[in-house]
């Protein structure tokens, strides 16, 4: 029994250790920031405010609410659409620093609330309006609240977006989508122009000519992103072990929650977005983690029985000397 004492003492203080001093040293280096749920209705948003800026994002998303409440026109959202896919399209150029992302999924992946409040006012529905101390209309997006301004045709839009817009999405596309246009994935074999082409090597040189192209196009881009937001956004690839899944969602949801002052716009993921975003970040992140949650079980009742069995050995091996 002396060596089961022992053992309990070891787990008694390893349990103390990890559930209490580790714990306690993580939240005293880094903030607990609590999730809002993906709900994007502005309260976040008005409670980090300053006193000047309070009242006008009140009333702005007092109106978001607002528009919200009508029912939109899929139909008539189609025509005032098409102002829109002059920029969201497969090979859109950069505007301002970063490329416009595709729409094609939008209606399935970002949050209704979001979308309403992206045309009315880019920046101040993407929490990045301290950027912008002149107005919105200097986003690179900002013409779009000139040109889709009515809260109707707000309203018909989203609508469109979400009757027409959204089906099934793969993790990847989800990606691509909310993330790929400022964040890389070397494991996906992603840049911020899309997936890696394949190409083929000059055999008289030595080199890949069109791989040496593309690559200076990657580096135009990430050169110009880097303006924009004062720094080159980091590559995604094992950031779901780097980060914890908490912080990741607060992130995602309200980068400025995390990170006062980021540049990193809020992106209006919905349950499904988020989810989907989440499963291609484990996908080329951490894809051996379904077969080792599948092993672990199985290593833990090798070494239960082997336990058990050691012990029953001991004490037949110790029988009658003590």
């Amino acid at each position: 029994m002396k060596e089961l004492k022992i053992f309990g003492i070891v787990v008694v203080f390893t349990l103390a250790l990890y559930w209490g001093v580790e714990p306690f040293a993580h939240g005293q280096m880094h903030k607990h920031v609590e999730g809002h749920g993906l709900v994007y209705d502005g309260s976040a948003d008005i409670e980090e405010a300053s006193k000047e800026k309070k009242e006008a994002k009140k009333a702005f998303w007092a109106d978001v609410k607002k528009i919200a409440a009508l029912k939109g026109d899929a139909t008539a959202g189609e025509a005032s659409y098409m102002m829109c896919a002059g920029c969201h399209m497969d090979g859109a150029a950069n505007m301002g620093g970063v490329t416009p992302p595709s729409l094609d999924h939008a209606g399935a992946i970002y949050d209704k609330n979001f979308l309403i409040a992206l045309i009315k006012d880019p920046a101040m529905a993407t929490n990045v309006d301290h950027k912008y101390p002149n107005g919105t209309m200097a986003h690179p997006m900002g013409s779009v609240s000139a040109m889709v301004s009515a809260p109707q045709d707000i309203a018909n839009v989203v609508a469109y977006l979400q009757a027409k817009k959204a089906g099934e999405v793969t993790p990847k596309e989800a990606f691509t989508e909310a993330c790929g246009r400022c964040h890389a994935n070397r494991y996906g074999k992603l840049t911020q122009l899309g997936e890696v082409p394949k190409t083929k090597s000059n055999i008289k040189t030595g080199q890949d000519i069109d791989a040496l192209k593309y690559a200076q196009k990657v580096a135009t881009e990430q050169a110009a992103l880097a303006d924009y937001l004062g720094t080159l956004p980091p590559d995604l690839s094992i950031i779901i072990r780097a980060r914890s899944e908490h912080f990741l969602h607060t992130f995602i949801e309200n980068p400025q929650s995390q990170l006062a002052g980021t540049a990193m716009p809020r992106t209006g993921l919905n349950h499904e977005g988020m989810e989907k975003v989440f499963a291609y970040l484990e996908e080329t992140g951490d894809p051996s983690k379904p077969l080792r949650e599948e092993t672990g079980p199985k290593v833990l009742l090798f070494f239960f029985i082997f336990t058990a069995l050691a012990f029953l050995w001991k004490k037949a091996m110790w029988k009658g000397h003590h």
